[in-house]
């Protein structure tokens, strides 16, 4: 049998990072994406964001990659906000996504980083950091 431990920090956001993500959709999609990885064998440590981006704390299975992950993340549930019409308009999300590894020595952390979403971003814009992420991962 193999063993794999590879954590991976998955951001994505919305089209346009359009806030359509409101406190009560957000939570909807969140709990939906947990049931939805529960289903698709995808270990989900935490998932959390604000209103036009989503984080989440993922380990690799030996068969996965992130672009697989991701799709099926992000592919099933903007199909399920707009089946279920939880935006006003046609909900997407943005082609890309940001990924990095994360050690075990830091999941602690991270996991705290992605709890604290609405903290954070009531201090911080989004903009601000994706532009902090791409200096300190040399995106």
């Amino acid at each position: 049998m193999s063993y794999t431990r590879i954590w991976v920090h998955l951001v994505f956001a919305t089209k346009n990072r359009t806030p359509l993500l409101t406190k009560e959709i957000r939570y909807k999609v969140q709990n939906h994406i947990i049931e939805n990885c529960k289903e698709k064998s995808i270990y989900l440590q935490i998932i959390n964001g604000y209103t036009e981006h989503l984080h989440c704390l993922i380990s690799l299975g030996k068969d996965q990659t992130i672009a697989k992950i991701a799709q099926l993340i992000k592919g099933e549930s903007s199909f399920w906000i707009n089946k279920n019409q939880l935006t006003e308009e046609q909900f997407i999300w943005q082609d890309d996504y940001f990924a990095v590894s994360v050690s075990e020595s830091n999941l602690e952390i991270v996991t705290k980083y992605i709890k604290n979403q609405e903290t954070h971003h009531a201090k911080k814009s989004f903009d601000d950091e994706v532009k902090e992420f791409e200096k300190l991962y040399g995106f």
